[in-house]
């Protein structure tokens, strides 16, 4: 077809407005399942679970007498939980958030189909201090922001009218409870509000309990651990602790199974109980698992454990499930990490996490939790330590599904108190992390000390007490540094591979050998070692420039530098290298930070992530992806082979082009013509997978040979990575042309948007040329906006929408309704015009969630996606706007070859 062939077709297509812009549509598998209050729901077992999240009033500010069943809310607005008291910018350091009182207030019914049963309202979480009334009533105050708070609210529910439940939560700097430092010296921030999950709970008069409720050492809800371990054999020891809270006595049977997750019964047992009114017991089971399939992070095999309470009649009262990984953790000094009775073989590398996401602070949705695990696993991730205190439960259950370690840590950060209150509070955190998180079989250590604090040498102690009361089986280790008062009492120390000594002579540029400042692991320490923080190397502690806090915008040469710090720097330092090499006693270290954060007492967020706030990659997150063995497949995670061209062919890209890859070797050709085959594994002590950097082979002026010449096509980096001689991956890079449109992608990460309110997904656009190469040196704003049941959060204000483009890519974020259906999301330049790149559709499907909600009323927005009233129309009339504005496009690009075709005339190029 000749140009006037084409111009032709656009103009018909322009007149009968029949050129509907191509749209993308993002898929996704199920939602998942996640626990509840501790445990998984089971159908018809006697046992109710609603999401509560949805439609609470609230104000950001204290209001006197709010508490009151009468006081007039009307005026407040309406929000769904999880909510972090306010949206706030990407970049929210230095103490910009909100601190102070806030209130919050639902208004529900309860159905009278739960007279006569136990019902409790469970908070995940309330950040600060809180209180928390019913109908008037004064039934939990709380201090601390990280551990559920249950009230039980059977004697004050009105089943005949409405109920009313009102919460204040301050977040106010309180020395008084960990982590008790001010927020403005603080290095990370505690943002605030209900900013976990709340569940409305029914239960029978008789049922079991839960852990955190009934203050029972060791014991409460159900608690598993294993016995005469082995291969062929393994004993799993369960305690149920039942309550009868009736006042009359009663004959009940516990049954317990275990389930492969595929449904199938690997083993049972059952017990008779007999309980008088008032009282608990505590029944242990042991059931005998031949052959079990056992729990390791590159082969995560989880099982249920199902639970039933019976009464005389054999009619199943009281139900619930939880999750159980089978495996054996042993730390054994100078001989390292055994797992299942093995060696692990293995450094455990992985990184810190703090819970903060762009905008929305630690208001984090279950789903986006899960995210967090699958994107850390992806990176080759085996293990996170808790910074500085329980992650979400949502967290945890993702841990055991997809293969990662993790070290539980108690609230505290640099700050000490003398006060008996606050010990006293830190054993209470203490208890509840142990007994709310000891059956997830992806805790490997406890961390009960307080994060780089001065303390007493009989706290350390208590605290390490503490922690082996409430686990007082094998596989309970708690770790604490090296260098702190009590390091004597604890079963893992955490350290460096070098001494401080080490590093002064490097400062004093009079390096002596290596090994002679080492730690002697066998001669000062008998426990295993453990790097809790390792990567960060600030020149000072005001200023905090480090090679290793890097922001994406910052472009190619400075991510390079942060790839060379954490992988194996031309300086002594703690990396990827150095933890390689150091002896089996070391069993490995976690990165601070893989996720860019916000802290309270610099105005510079931590910039150190392997991905920004938003969770989108940097450089060194596919160098991390390269260190993976790529022998393993994983069944959730990504897996296998892998290579990466760290250089985008820009006219500012360096001469050198760096490659990562987890092959035996990277076989690189740049602009048609093979450079050359060099190793990209390490023989050797060391990083696994070193940067393979091909040097001086780029030349951007061979780019503008190639593409006048119009062999444009041959203007490509393409490295193939090898395997026992044969090229297993490969992955090609080509220079970005002339930005012509907007490209979207839903980070689903394979789970679904679940249509419950909260929700929430990342919607990251880029700006692309025709091929759909990335163009990263762009800056253009881009305009998002949403139809269906969604929106957008946050707005210009909080520089969310629109949104500048930073390293060819803008994020936004789209939450659900409690309507499900399809969602289209659209990008476009903030300022169109003719010549400017094309928008974008994408369109996604939010799903049911899996518990009801129980709500009385709706945010306002969520409450008009609710209608479609007058929506058809105008997303018609929109639709047709697009459908012309890209004819017009088509047509101006033909009109700009022409241009093109000019210059080259006049340039003398084109003959």
């Amino acid at each position: 077809m000749n140009r006037n062939d084409k111009i032709k077709n656009i103009l018909t297509a322009i007149l009968l407005l029949c050129t509907a812009c191509v749209s993308q549509k993002a898929t996704a598998n199920p939602a998942g399942e996640f626990s509840t209050a501790g445990f998984y729901k089971v159908s018809d077992a006697g046992r109710q679970v609603l999401n509560f999240n949805v439609g609470w009033r609230f104000l950001k500010a204290d209001a006197p007498g709010a508490e009151k069943v009468d006081f007039d809310d009307s005026g407040w607005a309406v929000v769904n939980i999880p909510h972090g008291l306010e949206l706030l910018p990407e970049e929210a350091s230095g103490s910009v958030n909100y601190q102070g009182p806030a209130w919050y207030r639902k208004h529900f019914k309860i159905s009278s189909a739960y007279r006569g049963k136990k019902i409790c309202l469970h908070f995940e979480a309330v950040m600060g201090k809180s209180k928390i009334w019913v109908n008037g009533k004064l039934l939990a105050e709380h201090f601390g922001g990280f551990l559920p708070i249950v009230v039980d609210i059977s004697d004050v529910a009105n089943f005949d009218g409405p109920n009313v439940v009102a919460v204040y939560a301050d977040n106010s700097d309180d020395p008084l409870y960990p982590p008790g430092k001010p927020q403005k010296h603080l290095d990370f921030s505690y943002f605030g509000g209900i900013y976990r999950d709340v569940w409305f709970i029914v239960k029978d008069k008789v049922h079991i309990t839960n852990a955190n409720t009934v203050d029972v050492v060791a014991g409460g809800g159900v608690f598993v651990h294993y016995e005469d371990f082995s291969e062929d054999k393994v004993t799993a020891v369960v305690d149920t602790h039942i309550a009868n809270e009736t006042t009359a006595t009663g004959s009940y049977t516990l049954e317990t199974v275990l389930k492969r997750m595929d449904g199938t019964t690997v083993t049972a047992a059952a017990s008779d109980i007999k309980l008088t009114g008032g009282e608990a017991q505590t029944s242990r089971q042991k059931l005998t698992v031949t052959n079990p399939a056992l729990w390791h992070p590159d082969s995560p095999t989880l099982h249920e454990l199902y639970s039933y309470v019976k009464n005389a009649d054999g009619k199943i009262i009281d139900g619930q499930k939880i999750r159980l990984g089978i495996r054996k953790i042993e730390f054994r000094g100078a001989d390292g990490f055994y797992l299942n009775s093995k060696p692990f073989g293995d450094k455990l590398i992985g990184g810190n996490r703090h819970q903060d996401f762009a905008y929305v602070g630690n208001a984090l949705p279950n789903q986006t939790h899960w995210r967090d695990v699958k994107k850390l696993r992806d990176a080759g991730l085996r293990i996170i330590r808790s910074a500085h205190y329980p992650q979400d439960p949502a967290f945890m259950n993702a841990c055991d599904e997809l293969g990662m370690f993790i070290i539980v840590a108690t609230p505290g950060w640099q700050h000490w108190r003398k006060e008996p209150i606050f010990a006293q509070r830190i054993y209470s955190d203490i208890r509840n992390m142990v007994r709310r998180d000891r059956n997830h079989p992806s805790v490997i250590m406890w961390e009960p000390i307080l994060n780089e604090t001065s303390y007493p040498v009989s706290f350390a102690k208590t605290a390490y007490e503490t922690v082996h009361e409430e686990y007082p089986y094998q596989g309970c280790f708690a770790a604490c540094d090296s260098h702190h008062a009590g390091n004597e009492f604890f079963d893992v120390l955490y350290s460096h591979p070098f001494t401080s000594q080490f590093y002064q002579k490097v400062i004093e540029n009079t390096p002596e050998n290596e090994e002679k400042l080492r730690i002697k692991y066998d001669e000062k320490h008998q426990q295993c070692i453990f790097t809790r923080e390792w990567g960060d190397c600030v020149d000072d502690w005001s200023s905090h420039n480090s090679p290793s806090r890097v922001a994406a915008a910052w472009g190619e040469a400075a991510q390079l530098v942060q790839v060379k710090h954490y992988a194996k720097p031309d300086y002594v330092y703690t990396c990827w290298d150095a933890l390689y090499k150091t002896p089996t006693q070391h069993v490995g270290g976690t990165l601070w930070h893989p996720f860019d954060h916000q802290r309270g007492y610099h105005p510079d967020p931590f910039w150190g992530g392997i991905m920004d706030a938003f969770r989108q990659p940097k450089y060194s997150y596919y160098m991390f992806q390269s260190q993976r063995n790529p022998a393993i497949q994983l069944p959730l995670a990504d897996s296998g082979p892998m290579i990466y061209i760290a250089h985008e062919m820009t006219p500012f890209s360096g001469d050198d082009v760096w490659v990562f890859s987890n092959c035996d070797q990277v076989r690189l050709s740049v602009f048609g013509e093979v450079i050359g085959t060099k190793s990209a594994k390490n023989e050797t002590l060391g990083i696994p997978h070193p940067p393979v950097v091909f040097k001086d082979i780029f030349r951007f002026i061979k780019v503008k040979a190639l593409h006048r010449g119009r062999k444009w096509q041959q203007a490509n980096i393409l490295a193939e990575g090898l395997i026992d001689g044969k090229v297993v991956v490969s992955s090609k890079r080509m220079p970005a042309k002339r930005r012509t449109k907007i490209l979207l992608k839903a980070d689903l990460q394979g789970r679904s948007l679940i249509a419950d309110g909260s929700d929430f997904v990342p919607i990251v656009a880029y700006m692309a040329d025709n091929e759909g190469n990335i163009k990263r040196l762009s800056e253009d704003e881009i305009r998002f906006r949403v139809e269906g049941p969604g929106q957008i959060i946050g707005d210009e204000i909080t520089g969310a929408n629109p949104r500048k483009l930073e390293w060819g890519r803008a994020v936004a974020l789209v939450r659900a309704g409690v309507k499900p259906g399809k969602i289209k999301v659209i990008a476009e330049e903030l300022f169109g015009g003719v010549n400017m790149p094309a928008s974008a559709e994408l369109e996604i499907e939010s799903v049911l969630p899996e518990h009801d909600l129980l709500y009385s009323e709706l945010p306002q927005a969520a409450a008009d996606q609710t209608s479609a009233t007058q929506t058809g129309e105008k997303q018609t009339a929109d639709q047709l706007q697009r459908q012309l504005e890209k004819a017009l496009k088509e047509l101006n690009e033909l009109k700009l070859k022409e241009v093109e075709r000019q210059q080259e005339l006049f340039e003398g190029t084109k003959k």
